[in-house]
């Protein structure tokens, strides 16, 4: 979604789009969704994005080339890791999922859709096998607490993104499966996967490797967000850890580079840019890498690595990891 200043002119900008949020004013646009089965308590909570249904053009079934001939990633520009084991280890850089929000593949014979919501900094990857079906994702152009709102194809219900879980259709409540990958800068991919695979440039005019939320992560307040601010006095567009209901602030771990509680190990490393800072990416500052594994396996675990006003926003009763056995909602 476009980035406009945070003005008085945002705000009849978030009014006018809450005066359209109506099955009854979306139904023309999307005639094959059932809007009588939804977990949306409120509609005025969707707003509009900008772009309409597939503005954002999500892709499926990307080409890729060897990650030794790729000379356009800068070293220290996020991608989302995908390793499957016995798999090629594919990199997904956040230059390409900045214009497209959604890639629909398909690695060692697992449909997923890797994810990212630049307004919530949410990169997750889901599995896109739902009760034997397999989905394919698109962007719908809505937005709910600044989330992405996705849509499948197949039953043209929408899916809350932050959370995987369909919220309008015939799959609300159906809950998708996030699947244990990470962002990382295209340096540390490279490191460890020199044989590794990453996803070519697409065949879309638009302008990869810029950045048009320039200073987003910078901001006082989020844009098209009326929820409520997250608690303990944490800046709204700080960066946070989360898994499963718990959020640990980046800065807290970026301190100790390592945290062991509640039967996880967080880690981080210095080296990663900031795909929101920057009007190039790969000139943003440096929130460095973040991985998490579980603290008995070292197995990797699903996470995402949030806004803080995002995970308030859709964990209200979360707990919040700020040290010192502090486990505050």
């Amino acid at each position: 979604m476009f980035l406009k200043p945070l003005s008085l002119a945002c705000a009849f900008a978030v009014a006018a789009s809450a005066a359209l949020s109506s099955p009854e004013f979306w139904k023309f646009e999307w005639p094959d969704t059932d809007f009588e089965k939804t977990t949306v308590g409120n509609w005025t909570e969707i707003l509009s994005g900008g772009p309409p249904k597939d503005g954002i053009p999500a892709l499926s079934d990307p080409n890729f080339m060897a990650a030794a001939d790729e000379r356009r990633i800068g070293e220290r520009e996020p991608v989302i890791t995908v390793e499957f084991e016995g798999e090629v280890p594919r990199a997904y850089p956040i230059r390409y999922l900045t214009w497209h929000e959604i890639v629909n593949d398909t690695v060692g014979g697992v449909p997923i859709a890797v994810t990212f919501c630049p307004l919530c900094n949410s990169g997750i990857t889901f599995d896109r096998r739902v009760n034997g079906q397999v989905l394919t994702f698109g962007v719908s152009g809505k937005l709910r607490n600044s989330d992405m709102v996705m849509y499948d194809r197949e039953t043209q219900s929408w899916w809350q993104q932050a959370i995987g879980t369909g919220i309008v259709g015939d799959m609300t409540g159906v809950e998708l499966t996030a699947l244990p990958t990470w962002m990382e800068s295209w340096a540390e991919f490279k490191a460890r996967n020199p044989d590794g695979a990453v996803m070519m440039e697409p065949e879309w005019p638009r302008a990869y490797g810029r950045n048009p939320y320039q200073r987003y992560d910078s901001n006082r307040r989020p844009f098209l967000y009326n929820g409520e601010m997250p608690p303990h006095g944490i800046h709204p567009v700080s960066r946070v850890v989360r898994v499963g209901d718990r959020a640990w602030p980046l800065e807290r771990l970026s301190e100790t580079a390592r945290i062991r509680e509640a039967g996880v190990e967080l880690t981080w490393a210095a080296g990663q840019a900031s795909a929101l800072d920057d009007g190039i990416i790969a000139n943003g500052k440096d929130v460095g890498t973040v991985r998490v594994r579980d603290a008995q396996t070292g197995e990797n675990l699903p996470h995402d690595v949030m806004f803080a006003f995002a995970f308030h926003a859709f964990w209200p009763e979360g707990n919040w990891m700020l040290g010192m056995d502090l486990q505050k909602n």
